[in-house]
């Protein structure tokens, strides 16, 4: 007969209070050694000395109410202005009368995107094609007029939210495929194809968008005949649009090298052609490896849209500082400054969230439970 066990000593569990909750996470997290509890310490004490003085002034002192910097008595911020320019400030100069033409054309183009976001929406790449082929000229029509009875606005009247959109979502749109292309042509057999892509792509990335808009805005009319002209914010646009495409190539490009060998041997194998390969095989895991990537470009582009100040044109960031040379609101630049940076960092932190959803939704199926 055995003899019995003697039975062993477990190791004691603290109780479930000094485990979970919010004590427990912070001993853990900010007071697991001394060095951590004292720079817990000082980080909160920097805080306390810059965030609550800001929030006293930009909340619990400011102004919103009145017509004019002379209401604004408080000894806070005075968002009167804001208030009083919010029209400039997301349509910039566009005349007050015709804003609603603006607003007609953000809202068709709101409501012809809603059946990309539908999950059991069949043919979306085709849909999608298709708006990008249709809805830009009518956009043009509605904001620059001129034709079907509506008066004419300069594109030197665009400006705030309206003229920054309008450039980062024609960046976005057009350099996205010209990055695919760019990425493909520098990975090409074809020693022409690839060098032309290389040069492209090493050029515009070696200059600053700076330079590049100054080129598209300055020296191009030089070399165009006598008599013809191109649209300033036209050549914003393609100056943009190229500047990000040789950006948004190399992207793509590692993309494409994290794309297992095997997958171009096993679409070759199965019978089929480069663009098939491409398009159904290699792109759709290349793209979906980089979509950080990808969305870090489209946010760098989007602040970029700032820089067109410097040929005319007033983006949200110019209408800010146009709005605080007038001597009426002169000293509130803090405001104005600080209006618009949330307005960017809005948008930013809008595509940065939808694409780590977009993370989440493609890798479910790879991701071990």
């Amino acid at each position: 007969m055995a003899a019995p066990s003697r039975p062993t000593a477990t190791a004691v569990v603290p109780p479930v209070t000094a485990r979970i909750g919010l004590v427990a996470w912070l001993r853990t997290n900010l007071f697991s050694t001394w060095y951590n509890s004292l720079l817990t310490v000082l980080v909160a004490w920097l805080l306390w000395i810059t965030l609550v003085p800001f929030f006293d002034w930009a909340l619990l002192r400011a102004s919103f109410a009145g017509d004019s910097k002379e209401a604004c008595t408080a000894g806070g911020a005075c968002w009167t202005m804001v208030r009083v320019r919010f029209g400039q400030y997301l349509y910039g100069l566009y005349p007050e009368s015709e804003r609603w033409r603006v607003n007609l054309a953000f809202g068709l183009l709101a409501f012809l995107s809603v059946p990309l976001f539908l999950a059991g929406f069949r043919h979306r790449l085709l849909y999608l094609a298709i708006l990008i082929a249709l809805y830009p000229p009518v956009a043009w029509v509605l904001f620059r007029g001129g034709i079907l009875g509506l008066p004419s606005v300069e594109t030197a009247l665009w400006g705030g939210l309206f003229l920054t959109l309008v450039i980062a979502g024609v960046g976005i749109t057009a350099s996205f495929p010209l990055g695919i292309l760019l990425a493909l042509g520098r990975r090409s057999e074809l020693p022409v194809i690839r060098a032309l892509s290389v040069v492209f792509i090493e050029v515009v990335r070696g200059v600053p968008l700076v330079t590049v808009l100054f080129m598209a805005s300055v020296m191009l009319p030089l070399f165009l005949p006598v008599g013809v002209t191109i649209d300033k914010l036209l050549r914003a646009l393609v100056g943009v649009a190229l500047f990000s495409a040789a950006y948004m190539a190399e992207v793509v490009r590692g993309g494409l090298q994290a794309v297992p060998k095997g997958q171009y041997e096993a679409a070759m194998a199965l019978g089929l052609g480069y663009w098939q390969t491409m398009g159904l095989v290699v792109l759709p895991q290349a793209l979906r490896l980089v979509i950080p990537g990808i969305v870090n470009t489209f946010i760098g582009l989007f602040k970029d849209t700032s820089l067109v100040t410097i040929i005319g044109l007033y983006d949200l960031l110019g209408i800010a500082k146009l709005i605080v040379t007038d001597p009426q609101w002169l000293g509130l630049a803090a405001e104005s400054y600080l209006f618009a940076g949330f307005g960017f960092w809005l948008f930013c932190f809008g595509m940065s969230r939808y694409s780590q959803r977009v993370e989440r939704r493609l890798d479910s199926g790879r991701t071990r439970r």
